[in-house]
């Protein structure tokens, strides 16, 4: 099996994704769009990660990346997008994406809508559990999608497309290194919210462990829909 992983800037990774990839029997290749361009295919797992730009941005890579996912979505290949990468698969699905209420930054409590709880990933959660955010922007449902959850500041924070593309407006992969980055370079956002690094680190750490389970089932349930 071959992951292919769309990054926007070197600091947002796969992170425990990665992990959870090598464990499941994948290989994973990165990318660089924005510097390296897209790759010939999407592999057998598409996974798309965040970044500080937007998809409503002009640069003419992010037309051309909406359309390489779009392309994946339509051909029903397993996808799994992350903050930005969610907002991509919104866009490329003729979703809007809009600037939020408010930044989200740090553990945010969800709520998992009905068809959240018999989701085959997410069913397993509680009603109401903690994820990692940081965005500024969010997306209203995009068509033929089943929303899996939400907060709120952001009343969609997942949902589904067709029975193997996941769009996650939160972070399940984060881990300590991936939050020491962000918290370094995106310093304006935490003063805008209020928050110290280290507030955001020591609230996020204790659920981090708990998060990676959930990224970990997400991967095995992608994988196996590709075999």
């Amino acid at each position: 099996m071959r992951a292919v992983c769309l990054q926007h800037v070197s600091f947002e990774g796969p992170g425990a994704f990665a992990a959870a990839l090598m464990k499941h029997g994948s290989s994973i290749e990165y990318h660089l769009v924005p510097k390296k361009g897209l790759p010939q295919n999407p592999g057998d797992l598409l996974i798309v990660m965040g970044g500080p730009m937007s998809v409503n941005d002009p640069d003419p890579w992010i037309a051309e990346e909406a359309s390489f996912i779009r392309s994946a979505l339509l051909a029903d290949k397993p996808v799994l997008g992350v903050c930005l990468g969610s907002q991509f698969m919104a866009k490329a699905l003729g979703g809007i994406v809009r600037p939020g209420p408010a930044l989200e930054i740090g553990m945010t409590p969800i709520h998992l809508t009905d068809e959240g709880k018999q989701d085959p990933v997410f069913a397993t959660q509680p009603e109401t559990f903690e994820v990692f955010e940081w965005h500024g922007e969010i997306f209203d449902l995009p068509g033929d999608s089943v929303p899996l959850a939400g907060s709120d500041a952001a009343p969609l924070q997942a949902f589904r497309y067709g029975s193997r593309a996941y769009g996650l407006l939160f972070h399940l992969e984060m881990e300590p290194t991936g939050i020491d980055a962000l918290c370094r370079e995106s310093t304006p956002d935490l003063t805008k919210v209020g928050l110290t690094a280290h507030q955001v680190r020591a609230t996020a750490l204790p659920h981090l462990s708990q998060l990676h389970r959930v990224a970990d089932r997400l991967v095995a349930y992608l994988l196996d829909s590709a075999r």
